[in-house]
């Protein structure tokens, strides 16, 4: 029976994992898979150390089921042929504008980003960034400040076109800035800045899932797109890995950085990192590395992002 006990959490999260039922209380629970993951071979060992044929069967399953979905973002893989220009991609929550401007500006100007994308933006924070010099550092932008959490921005360094803002019907109503920009020498780029709802009660899970539901989905026929910012999941919930399938590619997980963590105990909060900020690439775009950063005054770490457009 104690074998049992210890085996059976451990088979139920794969199960849950593996057949997508992120729902409810569950949705939470399964950001930490990868936790889960790494504890798993523990109850193998007790099993085989008892004797237990059935048991040791069942740990055996559960711990290859969840080590194989979360081993390979520890892993690179070979990226597509891009012979295009490369386009540096900063992407920061600014906890509701309380990250330090300084530190961001520091960041845009030390890795000589091209893109910036930002969530929860506020006019305070657009006035600050602006004081520091992002205005000359990225000139061309997409802004939408408001106070609070819902707020969202697009920085460049290149001209933006066909700009907007998408609007979320979430209990917080967030935003994102989106549009396309104009990359010297390289084909036109779609990119939005992603903040779908947060699923910090059940009560939200709704929104959640409907806020993932409504990011734009990759065109790997038509315009290059990139969705880069806090997607509030993690590559164990299934309504992302549902976008992935559009066509795009985690940039983290392509260059083996999928297991860093972007949230969790960064604000002083006792909570395991979790891999929530990502950036999603078309998949004829090459990622070629992904820095996780670190920024004061806010509960995200930044994700710098190398990319390699197809020649035009």
């Amino acid at each position: 029976m104690l074998c049992w006990l210890a085996v059976a959490p451990g088979a139920a999260w794969a199960v849950l994992r593996l057949a997508g039922l992120d729902r409810g209380p569950l949705v939470q629970a399964l950001a930490f898979t990868p936790y889960v993951a790494a504890w798993s071979p523990i109850p193998l060992v007790l099993a085989l150390a008892l004797r237990r044929r059935w048991p040791a069967l069942v740990a055996a399953v559960a711990a290859v089921a969840l080590v194989a979905v979360v081993a390979p973002r520890g892993l690179a893989s070979s990226p597509p042929r891009a012979a295009g220009p490369t386009v540096r991609l900063l992407t920061a929550n600014l906890l509701a504008g309380g990250a330090a401007p300084d530190t961001l500006v520091d960041l845009v100007r030390r890795h000589r980003v091209d893109v910036l994308v930002v969530q929860e933006f506020t006019p305070r924070a657009q006035a600050d960034l602006d004081r520091l010099g992002l205005d000359r550092l990225l000139p061309y932008r997409q802004l939408n400040p408001l106070d609070g959490t819902p707020g969202s921005g697009l920085y460049a360094r290149f001209p933006i076109g066909d700009v907007g803002v998408r609007r979320h019907r979430g209990a917080w109503g967030f935003t994102q800035a989106y549009g396309t920009v104009a990359v010297p020498g390289g084909p036109p780029v779609r990119v939005e800045s992603a903040h779908p709802a947060a699923p910090y009660a059940p009560d939200q899970v709704g929104f959640w899932r409907a806020d993932l539901a409504a990011q734009p989905p990759a065109t790997p026929d038509g315009e290059l797109r990139i969705l880069a910012g806090d997607f509030n999941a993690t590559l164990d919930h299934s309504p992302l890995r549902a976008l992935l399938r559009t066509g795009y590619v985690d940039a983290a997980d392509a260059t083996g950085r999928g297991l860093v963590g972007t949230w969790g105990p960064y604000d002083g909060d006792p909570i395991p990192p979790v891999t929530i900020d990502h950036v999603l690439v078309d998949r004829r775009i090459a990622a070629r590395t992904v820095e996780v950063l670190t920024l004061p005054g806010t509960d995200h770490r930044p994700v710098l992002a190398t990319l390699q457009l197809p020649a035009p």
